[in-house]
């Protein structure tokens, strides 16, 4: 199977390899110093089931791949259209472009350019990073990908690469109402994201706090009341099951937009709590603590200015 990673970081970059180690026809497609060190010494996973992968295919010119069966699409969200844009050589009729990116916009920012056929719905989990150039960080043992056709119809692309991903040790899941995973993860997503980041601190400090867990759950019950105001098939109590799991989680863990604000690095809070609050609008649901985490980082959004 022949697959390419769109952003090679945290999501594309573990993977990616694991798919590579299981026998996929992988390149990576990034820049700058971390393309550079995959191109010199390939890829390494340092994680609880640790991966090296001595030499990899990685570029930065898309064109010079050809025509491939999957696209795992992992870029951060301000770069969709530019990234997806490239990829247009890519995709041949069977191709299939899977966004595991943050948020439920994600795939209709892709519509207008790869096309309605071309799209495959997904979501992934797990608290990775780059480490170093050609190294990424994994923490915990926590990697699954949930993934299936919009029209909720079988596959044989998906199966096949639902295979793909069985065989390079990927726990990976077909789900048929995939928009509703997409909206679950969204979920989880902003109450971890909104929380960490506004509070600077991890998720062990936040849910021991009544206040501040509290405040996490108002975040996460705001997107299932929005949601549920959409139309998404959400359990009424998903945001108390999801505050349930948090606290199965490492202490240490917090969301990447956390990690994004420490280093000083744009943010995609456009596309979560800031997504939240456009996503209300429109079905008259209130959204006060996200609006507030919105507002609090709004200075952050793009970066250091200096």
């Amino acid at each position: 199977m022949r697959i390419a990673i769109m952003g090679s970081g945290g999501v594309g970059g573990y993977f990616g390899a694991r798919l590579a180690k299981g026998g996929a026809d992988v390149t990576f497609i990034a820049r700058g110093a971390h393309l550079e060190a995959m191109r010199k010494n390939g890829l390494r996973i340092d994680s609880a089931q640790p991966l090296e992968l001595p030499k990899v295919n990685a570029t930065d010119d898309p064109s010079s791949i050809g025509k491939v069966d999957v696209i795992l699409f992992s870029v951060k969200l301000w770069d969709t259209e530019s990234a997806a844009k490239s990829l247009v050589s890519t995709i041949g009729p069977d191709t299939g472009l899977i966004s595991f990116q943050n948020g439920v916009q994600k795939d209709d920012m892709l519509r207008p350019i790869v096309g309605e056929k071309a799209l495959i719905g997904g979501t992934s989990y797990i608290a990775a990073s780059i480490k170093a150039p050609g190294v990424i960080g994994h923490l915990g043992a926590n990697q699954r990908l949930v993934f299936g056709e919009f029209d909720r119809k079988p596959s044989k692309r998906v199966e096949a690469f639902h295979a793909a991903c069985i065989a390079g040790g990927i726990t990976a899941e077909i789900n048929p109402d995939i928009n509703v995973e997409i909206w679950q993860k969204f979920v989880f997503l902003v109450g971890m994201s909104g929380a960490t980041a506004s509070m600077r601190a991890n998720a062990g400090q936040i849910r021991t706090n009544p206040q501040t867990r509290q405040f996490m759950l108002d975040l996460m019950k705001e997107v299932v009341a929005v949601g549920l105001a959409r139309g998404v098939a959400l359990s009424p109590d998903y945001a108390e099951q999801r505050i349930a799991f948090i606290d199965t989680l490492p202490a240490e863990m917090v969301a990447s937009m956390a990690n994004d604000l420490r280093d000083g690095k744009q943010l995609e809070l456009p596309w979560l709590s800031g997504g939240v609050v456009d996503l209300a609008a429109s079905v008259n649901v209130p959204t006060p603590a996200n609006r507030a985490v919105r507002d609090i980082l709004a200075l952050y959004v793009s970066g250091k200015t200096s």
